[in-house]
């Protein structure tokens, strides 16, 4: 299309459903968040998750493990319940999205090889959890509790304790039974990982050799489970990377409305304490595209989580009729300090979480 004179071209728009990521990776992070995830175009099997998928099937069939694993693209790291499958986020499909996934959600769960085999592998038991009904086993919950335990939000782990296995981060193997049997038999199934050597002495050590018995009992044995059903597909995403980062950043906050409104009471007065002074919401509304910019140099995210993040300041301020309690200067360098620790624990607040 030929520009009139003056005027900017403007770049043709991507057609749903039409083209794959060679149509929109190259495109800027404003013009990207506004596709609908559903018409990316991605597919696991034509992208390079599918050469690690094989590898876990092939450590999986080592093994005498009569199951591989279906696996599919999703919004987030899942293995369903009734389903022996893994859902793998969609943004691993790519590496722009990868790459719009640090910046706007802060981390990309599985973006390193070495992580991904372990998340895969950590799914992976889940789903041979699911193949062979395993958590219905009497001697399954006596190892490692009831799995039908409820889920905490939260769970405050034991960093020091040797009865369970350290795989995925945070100690994960900790914050429920089901995650305790997934993480042993991530261990168990890890080629070269010496856990014999690794474990010894640990009273986790005990559920290694009841995964390594148990896997040997199950050896060549087609599983009861088989269903291929997908759940939660890209297809049905309707909606829009900006959407889905939105969402993300108001379940991070919804967490965390308490501790920003203590920060900015420490910061900002009371309307009836500075009634003559400006409000602070007016003055995050000013200083808003410094904000943006600057912080979003200095942590090296996008532009648009700071906004964000941001926009949120200025509506608690607003909320709880916060005005300037000193001089503007005072004020604003002491506003860009919170603002970008607010963006740095959203980096850490807003990525996906292990949803299994």
């Amino acid at each position: 299309m030929k520009a009139r004179r003056g005027v900017r071209a403007r770049r043709p728009a991507v057609r749903p459903g039409r083209r794959g990521p060679g149509a929109w990776s190259r495109l800027p992070d404003d013009e990207l968040l506004g596709i609908r995830i559903r018409d990316l175009g991605l597919r696991l099997e034509r992208t390079p998750l599918a050469r690690p998928v094989r590898r876990l099937n092939r450590e999986l069939a080592a093994r005498g493990i009569e199951l591989a694993p279906h696996c599919w693209l999703a919004l987030e790291w899942f293995s369903p319940d009734g389903v022996p499958g893994i859902a793998v986020p969609f943004y691993l499909a790519h590496p722009r999205l990868r790459s719009l996934q640090r910046r706007c959600a802060g981390e990309a769960e599985g973006a390193n090889a070495r992580e991904l085999r372990r998340l895969l592998r950590h799914e992976a038991g889940h789903a041979i959890d699911t193949a062979f009904r395993l958590r219905r086993r009497a001697d399954w919950r006596r190892t490692f509790g009831s799995a039908s335990r409820k889920y905490p939000h939260v769970y405050r782990p034991r960093p020091g304790s040797r009865r369970f296995v350290q795989h995925l981060a945070g100690w994960y193997a900790q914050s429920h039974p089901a995650e305790d049997f997934a993480e042993t038999f991530a261990v168990w199934l890890a080629p070269n990982s010496a856990w014999r050597r690794r474990y010894a002495g640990w009273p986790a050590m005990r559920k290694l050799l009841w995964v390594d018995a148990l896997m040997a009992e199950l050896s060549g044995r087609a599983p009861p489970v088989r269903s291929r059903r997908v759940v939660e597909p890209l297809a049905e995403a309707r909606f829009t990377l900006r959407e889905y980062y939105e969402r993300l950043a108001r379940r991070g906050r919804g967490r965390n409305v308490a501790r920003i409104d203590r920060s900015l009471l420490r910061l900002f007065a009371r309307e009836r304490e500075g009634r003559r002074r400006m409000s602070a919401a007016r003055l995050l509304r000013e200083r808003a595209p410094v904000l943006r910019r600057r912080i979003a140099q200095r942590l090296d995210v996008s532009e648009y989580l700071v906004g964000e993040v941001v926009r949120h300041m200025i509506a608690r301020c607003r909320s709880l009729g916060l005005r300037l309690r000193g001089p503007r200067r005072v004020a604003e360098r002491r506003a860009e300090r919170l603002a970008t620790a607010q963006v740095a624990r959203a980096m850490r607040s807003f990525g996906p979480r292990l949803s299994l």
